[in-house]
């Protein structure tokens, strides 16, 4: 392991960087809708967009190999900066583009995270992981609960709330683009046949799967749940306020992973369970709505265990780090496809049926779906030795 500390916090800077201007938007929906005039089918699109993003820039990261990771992280940090200050321009046309444009870059850290992980901290690919998913997860966290503050302090509302995203990144930027300076070893070639093989594999769709489905939970909840709990009767502050509730409940619940993959090399019934508390929780927060803050926190427990899990499924169903490298790049590249509808189907089924709970079943259905991919990705077995 490299035991420089400016890789290391070059490392959590670009972790830091890769949520919050994305988490901040479902706070600010109220007032982006009133200042553009978006429908809900259209904000929709607009929190689906960089999830449509994760997957069709996400091929980009091939790039790392050619120019050095480090170079194409700087690049990747440099996008997302000029993102954020374009989606901030207050026209719908820079808004819809801006979003694209950060997304990009976003989709490019998601897939490097992980070979950064592999090729800095070999010995401690586990811990790391951990590491990352928890910056992720506090970082969305501040997003969220910091949006509405942000919109009622800052020059410019909500646009002013979006654009304070901008201040992280410099640094983000300034520090991969010092290292990538630094003269590098090439990679090895990554081996074809793995390729292949993790494209022919059930169980690395059933990966795929689990990763797109808890990812669309989990955008939506951020996405929509401060409109579906304002509509409850909540002040938007309190409403931002739950959304982060949901969130460091996630984060708590994510940090205990490594303890309950530990436990046994079998994640099948673990993948299970979490996927029916997600459940549980939307159909407790459709049947009761008063008990509000528990649904909220039990769906954030599910979601929590359920990101870093679909992380670690990445290297414990693939038989070499080759073979790990390519389901990193369809796992996150088609399960963001995956995601990508569910912001933008939620926001659609809201305008149709006007009102929440055609959405909110729609949702606990796809938490149910999950929890039958979860099982199958679950089982103790490898890509490699998975029948096409």
């Amino acid at each position: 392991m490299r035991k420089n500390f400016l890789p290391f916090l070059a490392f959590l800077l670009l972790a830091a960087n890769l949520r919050p201007a994305l988490t901040a938007v479902g706070p600010l929906v109220g007032s982006i809708q009133k200042a553009t005039g978006l429908s809900g089918t259209s904000v929709g699109l607009l929190n689906s967009l960089p999830l449509l993003a994760f997957a069709a820039f996400a091929p980009l990261a091939r790039f790392g190999r050619r120019v050095g990771l480090e170079r194409t992280v700087a690049i990747a940090m440099f996008m997302l900066l000029v993102g954020v200050l374009l989606r901030s321009g207050g026209t719908t046309w820079a808004l819809f583009a801006g979003t694209i444009v950060l997304g990009a870059g976003i989709a490019v850290g998601n897939v490097l995270a992980p070979t950064i992980i592999k090729r800095d901290y070999p010995e401690r690919v586990g811990s790391l992981t951990t590491v990352y998913a928890l910056v992720l997860a506090l970082t969305a966290a501040i997003g969220t609960g910091l949006a509405v503050p942000f919109e009622r302090s800052l020059p410019g509302g909500w646009q002013g709330a979006l654009a304070i995203w901008a201040v992280p990144a410099v640094p983000a930027v300034a520090m991969w683009a010092y290292a990538s300076l630094r003269p590098n070893d090439p990679a090895p070639p990554i081996e074809e046949s793995a390729t292949a093989n993790v494209w022919r594999s059930p169980l690395a769709w059933c990966v795929t799967a689990f990763m797109g489905l808890q990812s669309l939970c989990f955008y939506v909840v951020v996405a929509w749940f401060p409109s579906v709990i304002q509509d409850s009767g909540y002040d938007p502050a309190v409403a931002g306020l739950l959304v982060t509730e949901f969130q460091l409940v996630s984060l708590v619940a994510g940090a205990a992973l490594p303890q309950l993959l530990a436990l046994r090399q079998d994640q099948r019934a673990l993948a299970v369970f979490v996927s029916l508390v997600i459940f549980v929780g939307i159909v407790g927060l459709l049947l009761h709505p008063e008990w509000m803050v528990f649904w909220v926190g039990l769906s954030g427990f599910g979601c929590g265990v359920s990101f870093p899990l679909a992380l670690a499924f990445i290297g414990l169903r693939s038989s070499d780090h080759h073979q790990a490298a390519s389901l990193s790049l369809m796992s996150q590249s088609m399960g963001y496809l995956i995601a990508a509808f569910g912001p933008l189907l939620f926001g659609l089924a809201h305008d149709l049926s006007g009102g929440w709970m055609i959405p909110l079943v729609g949702l606990a259905a796809c938490a149910l779906v999950q929890a039958i991919v979860g099982y199958k990705g679950g089982q103790n077995r490898t890509v490699s030795v998975a029948r096409a």
